[in-house]
């Protein structure tokens, strides 16, 4: 079920007086910033762990076959990299829109590579929302991935540009990393399977 969340985005004002504000982002963001911003860091914050859990019914799937894209769970000591970027307020429009599906502004602390810091926005699906799918094992992850494919594109090619862009950025996630390479398993089965349907059609001599 898709859960439209602009209108309560709108109501969070913390940051609509400021001249610009830094965002977080940890997923399709690193690597797909379609808006415009003034800067951008590599960065990270604390206390949360990308995990594949979110449906996504609007971009990378649809009502019918959602896709799974990311969100942060609290998980305590944990660090999650990604890029933030400093933009006006002005962008919170977009951002919203592109957001909409269960993910909520929230307010946290953001830690750049120099160990500087700093408190910006984050967009996180919790678990309340009516989008949220929950946790599933990584194999059963990437053959949902696999099949879903949505007004922004195939959802394949969402997690990949995530597990670029992470390597870019020189970190790890074992998750991401792990669904990865189901979903590269799975195209190397259906290639195989493709080549013995072929074999299976050719006349016999």
């Amino acid at each position: 079920m898709s859960d439209n969340t602009i209108a309560r985005n709108k109501s969070m004002t913390r940051f609509d007086q400021h001249d610009s504000v830094w965002l977080f982002g940890y997923g399709s963001l690193i690597f797909k910033a379609d808006f415009p911003f003034i800067e951008r860091r590599p960065a990270h914050i604390v206390g949360w762990s990308r995990r594949f859990w979110q449906g996504s019914h609007d971009h990378r799937g649809t009502v019918q076959a959602p896709g799974r894209v990311v969100t942060l769970i609290r998980d305590e000591g944990a660090t999650c990299a990604g890029m933030a970027y400093l933009i006006t307020p002005e962008v919170f429009d977009h951002l919203d829109y592109r957001e909409k599906n269960g993910y909520l502004r929230l307010a946290t602390d953001i830690l750049f590579e120099d160990g500087s810091c700093t408190e910006g926005l984050i967009y996180i699906a919790t678990e309340e929302n009516a989008a949220f799918l929950g946790p599933a094992s990584e194999r059963d992850i990437a053959r949902q991935i696999a099949g879903a494919e949505g007004p922004s594109g195939r959802n394949a090619d969402y997690l990949l540009g995530l597990a670029v862009a992470l390597r870019e950025l020189g970190k790890d996630d074992p998750h991401v990393f792990e669904i990865e390479r189901h979903l590269q398993l799975l195209g190397e089965m259906n290639v195989a399977s493709g080549k013995d349907k072929d074999a299976a059609a050719k006349p016999h001599p």
